[in-house]
């Protein structure tokens, strides 16, 4: 059980925050006349403006305004050994003295391609992107070109990067493309086959997150991933696998974890060390459909892929990740997760908390849940569900600012994830300020 929250904290959270970043308000204010919507990137914006940061060293980074925040984010899962580590940023130095990109390849990429093969014996040959949306896309073009179909099919919830494809649905996306992407129900292999049926021969691949992220970081059952196997071979589709968050669970990524291969796998986030990074493997006979010595091969190109700088630091990264480092931060986010669940449930608090080794997420308002899959990419949807998002987004808002007031920085939709720097006082201290932090959001 927590403490009672007051009523003026409940009433000032917003005045709260801003009175502790002034230099970040001036400075979101000048971005506005500059950026839309006063940055480059979406997911960072929260009201009324995001804490800018300074400078990350370890677990904790410190906005402009000298607030010190434990991050419990690292950028959007990417950092997984916390920020600037001693290494990396070592290895980095060294190797940016030497030129930072070049129109040549370089050792370093072989090396880190070795290292995730090693990792995943699912990839065989992996090509080097500059993000996991780049990755999506040429995993899914490749599986077009391998098949000779056109039809992708994904699941409900789900996020594959911002490409037209992942993106049916929304503003600026031809209304044609929709044609070409089925949606799926994740975790019901027998929806699967309903949503299929008579269309089989159609769907170049399934694309499946084995842990779901903007959902709620949800993860797939065994079971169902080996379901998922079974019928896209039967079926002449190709399996990939979204492991853009996901490798980040273990050694061997969600594949290794549950015990499930697929065709294709995408990668990003982790492997690049703190740096633009996303990749794309599998199968030699798949990947090989990219090489430039065979007649009609896939052009695959990028000014930056596996440009010297991010393999470096991926590199040194994949070295400090020992299965030990993966089963400590799994670990941790057991604890997490399960303090979060007992206060919550202790509180009588219509909550929950959903993830898996170092990922979690905090859904407010159980009903919420269904109603924002329900309303999917296109934003259409009946009144109550809207209205039922709408107020789930409220209370996510409330729970986001409440915590960096607190000193602890998260997604605003209320994911997280632990970095190697993190102990279990950090843990324990989080959870205390989020089981807060949610009463406030729910009863204001």
């Amino acid at each position: 059980m927590t403490a009672p929250v007051d009523q003026a904290s409940r009433l000032d959270i917003v005045e709260r925050y801003r009175a502790r970043t002034p230099r970040s308000a001036e400075l979101f204010e000048r971005a506005t006349r500059v950026l839309p919507g006063g940055s480059t990137r979406t997911t960072v914006f929260t009201e009324p403006y995001p804490p800018y940061v300074a400078w990350g060293a370890g677990k904790t980074v410190t906005d402009v305004d000298g607030n010190a925040y434990i991050d419990f984010l690292g950028n959007y899962t990417s950092l997984i050994v916390g920020h600037a580590h001693p290494d990396i940023v070592a290895a980095v130095e060294a190797r940016i003295r030497l030129g930072s990109a070049f129109a040549a390849p370089t050792e370093l990429e072989i090396g880190l391609a070795e290292e995730i093969s090693r990792r995943l014996p699912s990839i065989e040959r992996v090509r080097f992107t500059n993000s996991g949306t780049e990755a999506t896309m040429f995993a899914l073009r490749l599986a077009r070109a391998q098949t000779g179909r056109d039809v992708i099919a994904q699941f409900a919830g789900a996020y594959h990067g911002t490409h037209d494809m992942a993106m049916t649905g929304t503003p600026g996306v031809p209304d044609a493309l929709g044609e070409l992407v089925v949606d799926l129900p994740f975790n019901d292999m027998a929806g699967v086959e309903r949503a299929l049926a008579g269309r089989e021969g159609e769907v170049a691949a399934i694309i499946v997150e084995p842990i779901q992220g903007v959902a709620g970081m949800i993860p797939a059952t065994p079971g169902f991933l080996r379901e998922l196997r079974e019928y896209t071979s039967r079926h002449g589709m190709l399996l990939v696998f979204d492991e853009v968050i996901a490798f980040r669970v273990g050694p061997g990524g969600a594949q290794g974890m549950f015990g499930v291969s697929p065709d294709l796998t995408t990668l990003g986030k982790i492997i690049g060390g703190g740096y633009p990074v996303g990749a794309f493997g599998g199968r030699a006979e798949l990947m090989d459909r990219i090489d430039a010595r065979r007649p009609g091969a896939l052009v695959h190109g990028g000014t930056f892929n596996g440009n010297p700088i991010t393999m470096t630091a991926g590199l040194a990264v994949l070295r400090l990740m020992t299965g030990d480092e993966f089963d400590r931060l799994a670990s941790l986010g057991a604890r997490l997760r399960d303090g979060l669940a007992e206060g919550l449930a202790a509180a009588g608090l219509d909550a929950r908390v959903t993830g898996i080794a170092s990922l979690f997420h905090v859904h407010l308002g159980r009903a919420a849940d269904s109603a924002s899959i329900a309303i999917g990419r296109s934003g259409a949807g009946d009144r109550a569900a809207l209205a039922a998002v709408a107020a789930a987004k409220a209370r996510a808002h409330r729970f986001h600012l409440s915590l960096l007031v607190a000193g602890y920085l998260t997604a605003p939709r209320g994911m997280g994830a632990l970095m190697t720097p993190m102990s279990e006082a950090d843990v324990d201290g989080f959870v205390a300020a989020a089981l807060e932090a949610a009463g406030d959001a729910l009863e204001s």
